[in-house]
């Protein structure tokens, strides 16, 4: 049977070693991606939209969208009661679909897993939907999000259950023990692209910074 399109890119963006080769993929992607996520029945916006509903105040602002993409969540965000939220994405590819829908009010080209040109506590809350998996980012990733965010703001995720099972897991409990978030949701493993073979489930996470 043949490899659909979004199976192929997936698979080359999982695949991708280096920050510059993931950016390279977007950037080639974002024509064809919303439309290609949407065939795939792509579920990790509406679950990470659900919890921030849930786990954080309307209104509250501004918000980081990390991992941004084309602007998948943000287009939900202000309808949901979040109407301050600004982007971060690896590829400008991605960023300039993003900024096309004007959703963003401000959009940023970054990597993360390194440091970020934020000030502490910069954010009341952070979304970061299908970016802790395979060839993307791990639990590096975390500190920075953590430090710029404020204390007692949400930051939700989806994590991949290979990157879960290769320590994160761990990482995640380190973090409690040491008193810097609380977790204060985490969702079943669930399979993220229904519309793709062998996807390997995700959970969510919504993670309370103290």
């Amino acid at each position: 049977m043949a490899h659909s399109k979004q199976n192929t890119a997936l698979g080359a963006a999982y695949a991708a070693k280096r920050p510059e080769e993931v950016a390279a993929l977007y950037d080639s992607w974002s024509d064809t991606y919303d439309a290609d996520m949407s065939t795939a029945g792509y579920r990790h916006p509406t679950i990470c939209l659900a919890l921030l509903a849930r786990h954080l105040p309307r209104g509250a602002a501004p918000l980081l969208d990390a991992g941004a993409g084309t602007g998948l969540s943000g287009e939900w965000l202000a309808i949901t009661g979040y109407p301050q939220v600004e982007a971060l994405d690896i590829s400008e590819g991605m960023l300039a679909k993003a900024a096309a829908k004007g959703i963003y009010s401000a959009l940023h080209c970054l990597a993360l897993g390194g440091p970020l040109p934020f000030a502490d506590n910069a954010y009341a809350g952070i979304v970061s939907a299908g970016v802790f998996t395979s060839g993307h980012v791990g639990a590096e990733g975390l500190d920075e999000l953590i430090r710029i965010c404020r204390p007692g703001g949400a930051i939700v995720l989806t994590v991949k259950n290979t990157l879960w099972e290769a320590g994160f897991a761990a990482r995640i409990a380190e973090l409690e023990a040491q008193g810097v978030v609380t977790r204060d949701e985490e969702t079943a493993p669930y399979v993220s692209m229904p519309g793709e073979a062998d996807t390997v489930p995700s959970r969510g996470l919504v993670l309370r910074v103290i």
